[in-house]
């Protein structure tokens, strides 16, 4: 029972990460109908940035962080100002191939900035364990949990509570409609761009002292989200932060209880087999057009 209490724990910590990336993802896909194949390098970039504020000016982790923080709102607005305001008549698989070639302009640009080698970013809290029931996890997956919980519940409350919110659920039920209501698309779906570049760097962050910082830190974290938006449904902004919890827990379920080899393809293939029978998603509605 211990056992299985501590995989759920550590599974919890796998899950937030997984669900701040798959919310920046269907976050900008219900605002620009664009699903972002570059959330995982902009993150990327940005715990970069932390990194080098942390290592160069020695500031606390967590003003390196709103540091990072900042610098992942200027990468989000300059990316929907300069290049997807100006692909909105684009097709969306245009759209999709434009975000394709962002991931690999960042992906080259960050050696130049950062240079080659990984680099390593501690942990928010550095020491200690918290032990439950005999099993354990360390106070900084705790943390992580409670932190990635709390960001996505303020972003839920927003996104339900507000004009700001209602404005983003507008835009994302029908631009062209929202925009005869009055409603500001364009500074909605900048700001869509920028929470999600926020998002990304607080995964890379969690991520990053559980290996190191280096071109490729979130590449697992972005296909895991891609498929919660998948299994969750994109029709929703709550679906597929579900799919990335449920995600979290199975993988590693299966991986210490079936084959700690194939636990993560074994998830993959019933994941694939739901979809052939329900392909819009745990949550997401089928969609049928009147002739």
């Amino acid at each position: 029972m211990s056992i299985f209490l501590q995989v759920i724990l550590r599974s919890l910590e796998t899950g937030s990460i997984y669900a701040l990336a798959a919310l920046g993802i269907i976050i900008v896909f219900r605002t620009s109908n664009v699903t972002n194949f570059s959330q995982g390098v902009m993150g990327m970039f940005n715990t970069f940035m932390v990194t080098s504020i942390f290592d160069k000016l020695g500031l606390p982790l967590w003003l390196a962080l709103i540091g990072g923080v900042i610098t992942a709102i200027v990468m989000g607005v300059i990316i929907d100002i300069l290049i997807i305001r100006h692909a909105k008549k684009a097709s969306p698989v245009a759209k999709q191939i434009i975000t394709l070639g962002l991931m690999m302009i960042i992906l080259g640009l960050t050696p130049i900035f950062f240079g080659v080698d990984p680099l390593r970013l501690p942990r928010i809290i550095p020491n200690g364990d918290l032990r439950f029931l005999g099993a354990s996890i360390s106070y900084n997956g705790v943390f992580n949990i409670v932190f990635g919980l709390g960001i996505m519940i303020a972003l839920f409350t927003v996104l339900q509570k507000t004009k700001l919110g209602l404005a983003v659920r507008t835009t994302a039920s029908n631009e062209y409609t929202a925009k005869l209501m009055g409603v500001p698309t364009k500074n909605v779906t900048m700001a869509a761009w920028a929470v999600a570049a926020t998002l990304g760097v607080i995964s890379g962050v969690m991520v990053a002292p559980m290996t190191s910082v280096s071109l490729n830190i979130l590449d697992e974290v972005q296909i895991n989200a891609l498929i919660a938006c998948v299994l969750g449904g994109f029709q929703t902004f709550y679906g597929p932060v579900i799919g990335a919890y449920i995600i979290g827990i199975s993988r590693n379920l299966l991986l210490y209880y079936f084959s700690s080899i194939w636990g993560g393809q074994v998830l993959y293939i019933i994941i694939l087999v739901f979809l052939v029978f329900r392909p819009q998603g745990i949550f997401g509605k089928k969609i049928v057009k009147k002739v």
